[in-house]
């Protein structure tokens, strides 16, 4: 099963990319966020033409999460538990065959000190809470999406300068590193402990041509999905294209049959 991620930053203005793209790769699984559009406003049309099934969750001008998987999708969850009055569309779950996943869009928050960075704070604390019950079901998980933080030093362009800034703070580091610690498995540093690919260019400076960006869009697994995971990849290649997402797809895939983990017993992702 191939399972993408990717904040595509307005659906309805990237389509053609998009697209294009799913023609290309054909995933099984995709897992939307910033799609910036209510559910009615999806254009559901040319994916289930493609043979997806939609679950959406939208709002508006920002946010919006959505999933897109060839098989059907059961047991739909719309948002994030543990806080109801947050109706900001940041979380959507369900069940496609014998995997859990959930698309994920963590608030950016903005700038640091503000109610913004502090709601983002809470945001993971309620993500991880609610991780840890879906981790006691001891299944097939894939928790994917935009999580607005950098793990690791190797995860940033220039980790002296950004130390402290929204998306490497020590905080939000910190809050990512627990989630981790429940026992979930980054899928692409997983098979790349070195690697030093981003997966997030700013639009302005020229940053994407200097190489400042940031791997801030992850796929984290629980130990069943890592013990099949076979291939992580972050594709670069639609952000070169014009009128392009700021983020890059990240993709894994899983196999029928236990990979990572039985080649890799003594392995943990932190």
């Amino acid at each position: 099963m191939q399972i993408v991620t990717w904040n595509v930053n307005s659906i309805r203005a990237r389509m053609a990319a998009v697209l294009a793209w799913l023609d290309e790769l054909q995933p099984d699984v995709v897992l939307l966020q910033e799609t910036k559009c209510l559910n009615e406003q999806f254009p559901a049309e040319p994916f289930e033409e493609r043979h997806y099934n939609l679950a959406l969750v939208g709002e508006g001008p920002r946010s919006g999460v959505a999933i897109l998987a060839k098989r059907p999708l059961e047991d739909v969850l719309d948002h994030l538990p543990g806080d109801p009055d947050d109706h900001e569309a940041r979380y959507v779950e369900a069940t496609v065959g014998d995997v859990r996943v959930a698309s994920v869009y963590v608030p950016n928050g903005t700038e640091v000190g503000t109610d913004r960075f502090t709601y983002k704070l809470a945001f993971l604390d309620r993500l991880r809470a609610h991780a840890a019950n879906l981790l006691a079901e001891d299944g097939c998980l894939v928790i994917g999406g935009d999580y607005n933080v950098a793990p690791r030093p190797i995860d940033v362009y220039d980790a002296k300068a950004l130390d402290g800034t929204i998306c490497y703070h020590p905080a939000e580091r910190a809050k990512l590193r627990a989630l981790l610690h429940l026992g979930l498995y980054d899928a692409y540093r997983a098979l790349a402990p070195h690697g030093g690919e981003f997966s997030w260019w700013h639009y302005q400076g020229r940053a994407l041509q200097a190489g400042h960006g940031m791997r801030i869009d992850h796929l984290l697994l629980s130990p069943m999905a890592a013990d099949r995971l076979e291939q992580a990849v972050i594709d670069a290649r639609p952000r070169h294209a014009k009128g392009a997402s700021d983020h890059a797809p990240v993709w894994c895939r899983l196999g029928p049959q236990p990979g990572f983990l039985e080649q890799n017993p003594a392995s943990a992702v932190s």
